[in-house]
């Protein structure tokens, strides 16, 4: 069972998941896609930093029981205190990050809580409040890919350099702006396919030049198909 809502800090969402039993992935286990995001991860007692993915991930060794806080594009790097290219396509303990004992700690407090969803997203929002505000020039990047603007006409509109964005891309998402806008544009396709909307109309709204290139995108971004995708399991 999986089930999310918007949390209290900007752009994220709270979001939970029980698969029953720990172990071995299954054939059921649907794999997270790249979206652009970072999260906070509580399962089944230890805290873990899920970097940006630049394919389909599934856990080899899944827990029974997860919570967790999926960030905006963005905005992870200045509340953890790491840049995102060093966790790209990776999970790692909290502890690398703040520490063994505060990770320790944070963990052993989220178990406890009545609603561990809850908790986390309560630290968080505490260690957001120590952080520097957000970039609001990245969320205006993030804004106008996530709109289909090109990576090109993003940086004139913005007034920065090529050379800059990308730098301070793979520092906030942990990879360049290229690869971003492709992420966010198979994200709004799979969505309008989802929806029920036909593949080809999808292609043609979310960006991309036919259904051929939706399909290109999706097998390069996620070794799957859209088709193999959408019939999958809804668990997560």
């Amino acid at each position: 069972m999986y089930e999310e809502r918007p949390a209290r800090l900007a752009g994220a969402f709270v979001w939970r998941r029980d698969t029953g039993t720990a172990g071995a992935a299954g054939p059921g286990t649907r794999p997270v896609l790249p979206d652009g995001c970072m999260d906070l991860i509580w399962a089944d007692g230890r805290l873990l930093v899920a970097g940006p993915d630049t394919t389909a991930y599934v856990p080899r060794d899944p827990a029974a029981h997860y919570a967790g806080v999926r960030f905006a594009p963005g905005e992870a790097p200045g509340v953890l205190g790491v840049e995102a290219s060093a966790l790209r396509d990776r999970r790692v303990d909290l502890a690398e990050l703040w520490g063994a004992r505060t990770a320790r700690g944070l963990a052993d407090r989220v178990s406890g809580a009545p609603d561990r969803a809850a908790a986390l997203e309560e630290l968080v929002l505490r260690r957001a409040a120590e952080a520097p505000a957000p970039d609001p020039l990245l969320r205006a990047v993030v804004a106008r890919l996530r709109a289909g603007r090109p990576v090109g006409a993003t940086a004139d509109e913005l007034g920065i350099g090529a050379r800059q964005l990308h730098r301070r891309s793979l520092a906030a998402f942990g990879y360049g702006p290229k690869t971003l806008a492709r992420i966010l544009r198979l994200r709004r396709a799979l969505d309008l396919v989802t929806s029920g909307v036909p593949a080809a109309e999808a292609a043609a709204r979310a960006g991309c030049t036919d259904q051929a290139h939706l399909a290109r995108e999706m097998r390069s971004l996620t070794g799957l198909t859209v088709g193999g995708y959408v019939a999958g399991p809804r668990s997560a």
